[in-house]
């Protein structure tokens, strides 16, 4: 029946009530329906006699749903919700037992035997929400009282040396403690897994330690440095009257020798230096060629103390003369460097390189640009496959460009496409996505498989970063294997459109041991996907692993602002309350991370009891309670 002949059945025949004709012709939909699901799983039976015995039901309802949703099912879910039928919007965890439900019912209403079929069916109402309740504690652990979704916290490498922040962040809720191995070394991953054991146990509770592999994350290289620049200025008042001047310390250039309280140390000639008394007058023309004048308030053996009542800009190129013997002059040293960055507006053109150091566009000598910026990949092989008009975008899509051509040496020249107005600043190790690139680069580095050795004697989980295949999955559980390590929990972590697109062999791949789960990387996946896609593509990421009984870890600013300010928005509270649907949200490190999550705890043990999963809990509204007498009540 096409979707036209189905909507025209919705408006016209079903509202008269229990039609048996029109049950009939229900019925035979989903007759059809059914025979898909059971061919589908039966098309496949080679690759389920590979899945654990403990993922059976998962598996086999994971491609029940799976043809389920492979036709639009909206006209039909219209005529079962106008027969009063559930229209098997929330039958993830149980898509055959959902389905013989409303099969049975419609055969009762047309006056028609029904037979039961429990056989086939992988799971049921309750069994399908226990499965998965199982396999989230088996690989993230049990909930806390009073809370069902679990909280895992990025720890910053300063925890290493602060057990008492680890401690602190279990005691303010944290479930799960994820290591980026990423970044600092093997000493301070296993410092800080010993950190959260020890806190643990304090705690008289268990906490998890997740360890990220790294995996083949494309990013920009070095890019060489600029020269410093110092703003030296002094503090006003809201009338704008300086209360206390700027504080310059001068010594000779290359020392280290200690300075009193000041804002800024910089290096002089020491025999210019010697020359200075306090008192005396030094001028100068800072960086933007404004003239300033500062006073020698203090002088030392080793160093002086000079200050100053208007803001100056000081740079390796100004020079201090000691007033008034002008001839006395010294240049500025030991400034230190700033991080060196490429700016770039929209129409500019850049080289991205296999190798090298990055470096501003250089202009010739009428001072129009001769060279175009430049800056290195740290995956040389990825620019390989880069064509003209692909999409690239950098530092989480802050920057977008185009491929335009392809370089002599490997590298690809592009042109800024998307930037604020007035440009950015793209520095170095700053992440690169090529969303219509076909990048095939495998999951595990030569680098990850050296930092396993570390990973299997110290995690309870190993992440398994950028997956893009059920043959990635493998691969990592062979290592493990051959490591001694099966048991191991895996997190696959999904952050490309490549790896969104064959999620379900994943998953099934998943399935092969005994305890897996998926992390919905949402900062790689939005700027993969394109941001206006994300909240659709989490929606159908959520759906395909309840469906497989497979527990999601809800992924990447969650809290952001208020970890990172002590002050949250108002979206990322609407989107903090949305992770109640998975069984873990993730907060990255910041500042404010103790607040971040006690708010986050608060709000997932209010939001469970409105939400579970995709099904709305009705429970008693006590904000509107005695409202229309007048008397409304706190809810």
């Amino acid at each position: 029946m096409t979707a036209a002949s189905s909507t025209a059945l919705s408006e016209t025949t079903i509202d008269p009530g229990w039609d048996p004709g029109v049950c009939d012709i229900l019925i035979e939909r989903l007759w059809t329906l059914r025979r898909r699901m059971l061919a589908l799983a039966a098309q496949h039976d080679e690759r389920l006699g590979r899945i654990d015995p403990a993922h059976h039901a998962g598996a086999r309802n994971l491609l029940h749903y799976l043809a389920l949703r492979s036709d639009d099912l909206r006209p039909l879910q219209q005529d079962l919700s106008r027969l009063g039928l559930s229209s098997l919007g929330r039958s993830e965890p149980h898509v055959l037992a959902s389905l013989d439900k409303v099969l049975g019912i419609l055969h009762r209403l047309a006056g028609r035997a029904w037979q039961s079929h429990d056989g086939d069916e992988p799971s049921g109402s309750h069994s399908g929400h226990r499965a998965l309740q199982q396999h989230a504690s088996r690989l993230l652990g049990p909930t806390p009282p009073g809370r069902d979704v679990r909280i895992m916290v990025t720890l910053p490498g300063e925890a290493a040396a602060d057990p008492g922040r680890i401690d602190a962040m279990v005691q303010a809720g944290m479930d799960i403690a994820r290591i980026n191995c990423a970044h600092d070394t093997p000493a301070q991953w296993q410092a800080m897994a010993e950190a959260v054991r020890l806190a643990a146990r304090r705690a008289g509770r268990e906490v998890r330690v997740l360890m990220d592999l790294g995996g083949p994350k494309l990013r920009t290289g070095p890019i060489e440095s600029a020269p410093g620049v110092i703003r030296l200025r002094p503090q006003r008042d809201e009338l704008g009257r300086v209360i206390a001047p700027g504080r310059l310390a001068l010594r000779p250039a290359g020392s280290t020798s200690p300075v009193g309280e000041v804002d800024a140390v910089l290096g002089v000639d020491a025999g210019w230096l010697e020359g200075l008394r306090r008192g005396d007058l030094v001028s100068l023309k800072d960086a933007r060629r404004a003239a300033r004048q500062l006073e020698v308030v203090e002088r030392h053996a080793a160093s002086a103390i000079l200050e100053i009542r208007r803001t100056a800009y000081l740079s390796a190129d100004v020079e201090l003369r000691h007033e008034p013997h002008r001839e006395r002059r010294t240049a500025l040293h030991d400034l230190p460097a700033a991080q060196g960055v490429v700016h770039l507006q929209r129409g500019d053109r850049l080289h991205l390189l296999p190798d090298g150091l990055g470096h501003e566009a250089r202009p010739s000598g009428r001072g129009r640009r001769a060279r175009p910026a430049c800056v290195p990949c740290t995956l040389p092989e990825a620019l390989a496959s880069a064509r003209r008009g692909d999409r690239i975008w950098f530092d989480d899509g802050r920057i977008g460009a185009v491929v335009r051509r392809r370089l002599d040496g490997g590298g690809v020249a592009v042109e800024i496409t998307a930037a604020r107005d007035g440009g950015e600043k793209l520095a170095a190790d700053k992440g690169i996505n090529l969303p219509d690139t076909a990048l095939d680069l495998p999951a595990l580095t030569a680098q990850d498989l050296q930092d396993l050795d570390t990973v299997v004697g110290t995690a309870d989980l190993v992440g398994l970063s950028f997956c893009q295949s059920a043959d990635d999955v493998r691969r990592l559980r062979a290592e493990l294997a051959a490591r001694g390590a099966a048991h191991l929990g895996l997190m696959l972590k999904i952050e490309t459109q490549r790896g969104f697109a064959a999620l379900p062999s994943i998953l099934l791949a998943a399935m092969e041991g005994p305890t897996a789960g998926v992390m919905i990387a949402r900062g790689d996946l939005a700027v993969e996907c394109g941001y206006e896609r994300l909240a659709e593509v989490q929606e159908e990421m959520l759906w395909a692993c309840e469906a497989a009984h497979l527990p999601v870890v809800w992924a990447t600013q969650v809290l952001e602002t208020l970890a990172r300010t002590g002050r949250p928005s108002r979206a990322e509270i609407t989107d903090a309350a949305m992770g109640e649907r998975a069984e873990c949200v993730m907060l990255n490190k910041g500042p404010h991370i103790m607040d971040a999550i006690r708010m986050l705890d608060d709000i997932l043990r209010r939001m469970q009891e409105h939400q579970s999963k995709k099904r709305p809990l009705l429970r008693a509204l006590r904000a509107w309670r005695g409202a229309l007498d007048g008397q409304g009540a706190p809810g």
